[in-house]
C-alpha cells in the first residue's frame, strides 16, 4: 500500500508525541513491504531533506506559516494538495483540528483515519479561536474521516459518547533506553540516580510551573531536570524560570532528543508526569520502558496507562506532590525495594501493552482495511 502521515512536523522526531509515533511507525511499515511518506514542516525540517529517503520513508517537507492557531492547519492542507500528484491508498491524518483536509484527501480517493490523542479543546494553551478550531474538528473529524483512533481507552470513550461512526483504539509504543553514556549528564552537571526527570512541552496544561513549585518545597538532596521547550509559550516560560530562579538544583536542557534523552532516561532517579490534558503521553511510556519509578497526576488516562505501578498526586496538587517526592525518594533500603519493584512493574507493563511492533501490526491490518473498504476493527 502508499501510505501517507500528515499533521506532524516530521522527522526526525524533534517535538512531541505525534513526530515519535511517525518516526516510529513508518520505518516499519516500510520494513513490512509498504512505501510510506511523512510530511513535515520546513523550519522544524531541514528543507533539504525534501523528497530524500530515511529508514526507507519518503521525506515531504513543506513550509509552514509561524502561527500558533493555524501552522498545523494551513501545512496539513498544503501537504494534502501536494498529494494531488500522486494519491496514497491510505492517509492518518494526526489532530483532529486537521479536519479539513480530509474533504480534499476523500476527493483524491484516499481513505483516511484521523488520529487523535487528547481532548485538543481541553488544552489551557489555547485563546477562543484555538478552542473554536479544535471543538470544530471534534464534532466534524469523526463524519470526514473514515475511522477515528484514538490512542487510548479514556480518549476513545469521549469520541463514543460523541456519535463517532467508526473507532479504533490503537496505542503508541516505547522501547528501553538504546545507550547509558553519560554526556548529558555532564553537560546538565547532575550524577547518575541524583535527579528527577520531567519531560513535556513548556505549555501550561502540562504543568512545568506545578513541579518547580512542588519541588523547591522539597528538601531533597537531588537535582530536578526539566526537559522540553515550546514554541509559543514565551510568557508562560519565563513565568516557569521565575519560579525556579534561585535554587541551584533546578536545571533547564530544553528539548534533548536521541542518545541524550536515552541518557537521561537511563540514569534518572523518578520520573514525574504532571500532564493534565491528552491520551497515552509518548513521554509517560518512555519512563515506564526505562524502568523508573513514575509520579503522576491523578488523571484517568494517567491511570489507565500506569495502572498500580506507580505513584499518584492530585491535581493541581503541588503539596501532594512534594510528598510523593519525599516518599519515592526516601532514603533506605525499603524505599529502595519499593522504588526497584514498581519500575519493573512499570517495564513490564510497556512490554506487554505498548509495544512498537504491536502498534505496527495493528497499524498496518487498520490500513489493509481502510484500503479494502472497510473501517477496521472498533476499539
Amino acid at each position: 500500500m502508499r501510505i501517507a502521515i500528515f499533521g506532524t512536523r516530521g522527522i526526525p522526531a524533534r517535538y512531541g508525541g505525534f513526530e515519535t509515533f511517525a518516526e516510529e511507525l513508518a520505518p516499519r511499515l516500510v520494513r513490512r513491504g509498504h512505501a510510506v511518506t511523512v510530511f513535515g514542516r520546513a523550519g522544524v525540517i531541514d528543507p533539504a531533506l525534501h523528497l530524500t529517503q530515511r529508514d526507507g520513508v519518503t521525506l515531504v517537507v513543506l513550509p509552514a506559516p509561524r502561527s500558533k492557531h493555524f501552522e498545523t492547519v494551513v501545512h496539513t492542507l498544503r501537504c494534502a494538495l501536494w498529494s494531488r500528484r500522486e494519491p496514497f491508498d491510505v492517509a492518518l491524518v494526526c489532530n483532529g483540528a486537521n479536519f479539513l483536509s480530509l474533504f480534499l484527501l476523500a476527493r483524491l480517493g484516499t481513505r483516511t483515519a484521523l488520529l487523535v490523542d487528547g481532548i485538543e479543546s481541553a488544552r489551557r494553551k489555547w485563546g477562543w479561536l484555538g478552542r473554536v478550531v479544535h471543538r470544530l474538528g471534534e464534532r466534524l473529524g469523526p463524519s470526514l474521516a473514515d475511522v477515528v483512533v484514538a490512542d487510548c481507552d479514556v480518549i476513545a470513550g469521549h469520541y463514543r459518547r460523541r456519535g463517532a461512526p467508526a473507532l479504533a483504539t490503537i496505542a503508541y509504543g516505547a522501547e528501553a533506553p538504546r545507550c547509558c553514556t553519560t554526556g548529558a549528564l555532564e553537560r546538565l552537571g547532575v550524577r547518575s540516580r541524583g535527579y528527577v526527570l520531567y519531560v513535556s512541552r513548556l505549555e501550561p496544561e502540562n504543568n512545568a510551573d506545578l513541579v518547580v513549585r512542588a519541588f523547591r518545597q522539597s528538601t531533597l538532596a537531588y537535582d530536578l531536570v526539566v526537559v522540553g521547550d515550546a514554541p509559543y509559550a514565551t510568557a508562560y516560560k519565563a513565568e516557569v524560570r521565575r519560579l525556579a530562579a534561585g535554587d541551584p538544583r533546578i536545571r533547564f536542557a530544553g528539548f534533548v532528543f536521541g542518545e541524550g534523552y536515552d541518557e537521561l532516561r537511563a540514569h534518572a532517579a523518578c520520573w514525574i508526569q504532571a500532564t493534565e490534558v491528552g491520551g497515552t503521553h509518548p513521554a509517560l511510556l518512555e519512563a515506564m520502558a526505562a524502568s523508573l519509578p513514575v509520579i503522576a497526576q491523578e488523571i484517568p488516562e494517567h491511570r489507565e496507562v500506569l495502572g498500580d505501578t506507580g505513584w499518584y498526586f492530585g491535581l493541581h496538587a503541588a503539596d501532594e506532590l512534594t510528598a510523593r517526592l519525599g516518599e519515592v525518594l526516601a532514603p533506605g533500603a525499603a524505599a529502595a525495594e519499593e522504588r526497584e519493584r514498581r519500575g519493573q512493574a512499570a517495564y513490564a507493563r510497556v512490554r506487554e501493552r505498548y509495544d512498537w511492533e504491536k502498534v505496527a501490526d495493528a497499524y498496518e491490518a487498520l490500513a489493509r482495511g481502510l484500503a479494502a473498504g472497510s473501517t477496521g476493527s472498533p476499539g
